[in-house]
């Protein structure tokens, strides 16, 4: 295999000029990760035109937009873990586990786990990314409409390792994001579904307003009739620091969660929501015998975090072989090479070699700067949880409210984001999990679309999805994982009551 682009990259990425924009960027990006709203894509956006105006060098432009994406990712978990806010799509599951753990006062352990979860995810994404792009473009190839609705009811059928101990509230909770889904304008027809002839629905709801207001709102809400006024939200922060059997303990959710996220990644139009979701659900049906899960488990932590960081390197094989962005961060940094009059595809590893190689080996940097960046960190923003409330609270509201308005620049979303607050204030307070609501609204949007694709294409006839070697291979393994775990219960109890 030959890596003489990688070299090139290294030398392009390791001069000074270069080492300093991927260290401004990581901190950028973990800031820009951290608060609520802003994610990767708004980030990069905001920064892309001042890179241009300053007149840097392709290269260094992407070693800088890269930085900021990975260390977005990085960032996103802070405010997840401590707050149950999450800081961008990718950090949802990551709350489900990391704030149970900082509200047992194990916050400075669980920023540790997460840094190094998001670390190891990282560089094995970057390493997928070196060794097999070429290879696994080939693949992305190979899925079309069919293909991704199936891998959508793969995704789907994972769901069962969520249902825990009330299953008819997380199947529930799964419809409404589906129905949450469906509202907007029809992408086949044309026609406007549910929008009660509102002109701000007309586009559906938006993901960060629904996220800011299903998490932050809620939690603000819970936060002022919970706790009285001047009291924390946690006693104490515990160590700052990890012990080894916890590494070990999570060692094998990290990998999986690793593998997972950077093949999902690899698919165009999926992103760090789809990768952390069903990395945790997997990882949750293979780990969970105690019920640990959603309590405070440190592998439910460490699975979603990594996935994520390897998601986002996997996003960048397509974009770079194919010239198809994987997400929608991927699509902002495609524009930003097209706004260099450089043409991603194939031949961009032979001809543009420092700009390829300076983004992965700025990856592999990255990666390893936000690692020293976030472990000195630990202690600092584990203290947020002593802040009192009247502080924290009105702290959440603001951020909330200034990141929705500086996205959508409209006070309609602000309304719709503190609406969507009370509902899922009233949800909380009668037993609801947010992760099923999000999780429907992410997979049935793409659901929806690839299958009325799908049943453009074919003219009606369902026989499409099951066509293609990869669609049987998914239908297969969506039985298998929504099945399986019955069937083999079912087999146990009659070994043991023949015994």
């Amino acid at each position: 295999m030959n890596l003489d682009y990688l070299w090139t990259g290294f030398a392009v990425a390791l001069t000074w000029q270069n080492l300093l924009i991927g260290l401004v960027g990581c901190f950028l990006g973990t800031i820009i990760g951290a608060l609520p709203a802003i994610g990767p894509i708004n980030g990069i956006a905001l920064l892309l035109p001042i890179a241009y105006t300053l007149g840097l060098p392709p290269e260094s432009t992407m070693i800088l937009l890269a930085a900021i994406y990975t260390g977005s990712e990085y960032g996103g978990r802070i405010s997840s873990i401590l707050l149950n806010v999450p800081g961008d799509a990718g950090a949802v599951m990551t709350a489900l586990d990391g704030n149970p753990l900082a509200r047992q006062g194990r916050a400075g352990e669980a920023l540790m786990i997460s840094g190094l979860s998001s670390f190891v995810g990282g560089i094995i994404g970057v390493v997928g990314l070196t060794l097999f792009a070429p290879f696994l473009a080939s693949l992305a190839i190979g899925f079309g409409p069919a293909e991704y609705f199936v891998l959508m009811v793969f995704a789907f059928a994972t769901l069962g390792s969520m249902v825990g101990s009330q299953p008819v509230k997380t199947l529930l909770g799964c419809v409404l994001g589906l129905m949450l889904a469906t509202v907007g304008l029809d992408p086949t027809s044309g026609a406007y579904r549910f929008t009660f002839d509102s002109p701000e629905l007309g586009d559906g709801i938006d993901f960060v307003v629904l996220v800011i207001g299903l998490f932050s709102i809620s939690e603000a809400m819970l936060m002022l009739e919970s706790h009285a006024t001047g009291t924390s939200i946690v006693g104490k922060v515990g160590r700052t620091f990890v012990r080894w059997k916890d590494v070990v303990f999570t060692t094998g959710a990290t990998l999986r969660g690793s593998i997972i996220g950077f093949v999902v990644g690899v698919l165009p139009g999926t992103g760090a929501s789809v990768a952390s979701a069903v990395s945790y659900t997997l990882e949750k049906r293979v780990s969970d015998r105690d019920g640990t899960f959603g309590k405070g488990d440190m592998r439910g932590l460490a699975s979603p975090e990594a996935a994520n960081n390897s998601c986002a390197a996997g996003a960048f094989v397509p974009m770079l072989t194919l010239g198809v962005p994987g997400s929608g961060t991927t699509a902002v940094m495609l524009g930003a090479l097209m706004l260099y009059n450089i043409q991603p595809g194939p031949q961009l590893f032979a001809e543009r070699p420092e700009i390829v190689g300076g983004l992965i080996a700025s990856l592999y940097i990255g990666n390893v700067l936000l690692l020293l960046l976030n472990i000195p960190f630990v202690g600092i923003f584990s203290r947020l949880l002593l802040l009192p409330n009247w502080i924290l609270v009105p702290g959440i509201l603001v951020l909330s409210v200034v990141g929705v308005y500086s996205t959508h620049a409209s006070v309609e979303a602000v309304l719709l984001m503190l609406g969507v607050g009370c509902i899922g204030w009233l949800l909380r307070k009668l037993g609801f999990d947010m992760a099923p609501i999000i999780l429907g609204f992410v997979l049935g949007k793409v659901m929806e679309v690839n299958l009325r694709n799908a049943l453009a294409i074919s003219g009606g006839e369902l026989g499409i999805l099951f066509q293609s070697h990869i669609s049987i291979i998914l239908w297969v393994l969506a039985a298998l994982v929504a099945v399986g775990p019955w069937a083999l219960q079912l087999w146990s109890r009659r070994r043991r009551s023949r015994a």
